[in-house]
């Protein structure tokens, strides 16, 4: 697999790179292969490996930030963690929420069972989980960008299904099958304080149905800077 061809932005610090779908971040039992047998592919003239600051979802694809050394590991760390780090998301979804765009507070907590394994649930014994939301299509499918300002394990996931729109094609949240239809779009990262934020957009994967036959259906052209102005708070 040639992941160099799918660098979206390198420097002397920080890789962002489209990961595919299907590709796990970190090695599992059920995930043998993962990012982290490509990492010698992706050092571009550095002798260390580069290390993944933050995961997505082995089935989601887009924008993953990787650090090439621990100076900008840390930096990126602290930045993830005070939410300096403005993540958008889109995902096709079944259905069509009532409303055009609004906020998802919802804390989450995990749970787990031998029968179905774990899961993360909304409860209020859970940690605080923030989503910002925008249609940009509607119909019997719909296209929504998701703009997480907290950055909980599932929440793009659980906060859509908690709108009645679970993620299409998604297996523990939506109960249909793959593909998983959720796209880590775009990256606002201000790693230099006195310097402009590096914007990085993700193509669409080529594997995404077309959403012609919405009401908007061209939204799906729509740029990263054009689609994630966050909606107002409150909404």
């Amino acid at each position: 697999m040639d992941l160099a061809a799918r660098i979206l932005h390198i420097d002397a610090h920080l890789i962002v790179l489209d990961k595919p779908a299907g590709l796990a971040v970190h090695p599992g039992p059920r995930t043998p292969d993962s990012l982290e047998q490509h990492l010698a592919g992706l050092r571009a003239g550095f002798i260390r490996l580069p290390v993944p600051v933050h995961r997505l979802d082995r089935d989601t694809s887009g924008c993953l930030m990787l650090a090439r050394h621990p100076r900008a590991h840390r930096r990126l760390s602290r930045l993830l963690e005070a939410g300096q780090v403005d993540k958008t998301y889109w995902a096709i979804v079944d259905g069509a929420p009532a409303a055009d765009a609004g906020t998802v507070d919802a804390p989450l907590f995990k749970v787990s069972s031998a029968a179905d394994g774990w899961r993360m649930v909304v409860d209020a014994r859970g940690k605080r989980a923030v989503t910002r939301w925008r249609v940009l299509a509607r119909g019997r499918q719909s296209l929504i960008a998701f703009f997480p300002e907290t950055g909980r394990t599932h929440q793009v996931r659980v906060h859509a299904a908690t709108l009645g729109t679970p993620i299409a094609g998604d297996p523990v949240y939506g109960g249909a099958a793959g593909p998983m239809l959720l796209h880590a779009r775009a990256l606002s990262v201000p790693y230099v304080e006195s310097a402009a934020a590096v914007l990085v957009e993700a193509p669409l994967p080529p594997h995404w149905p077309s959403l012609q036959g919405t009401a908007s259906a061209s939204a799906t052209g729509a740029s990263c800077t054009e689609a994630s102005s966050k909606p107002p708070a409150g909404r």
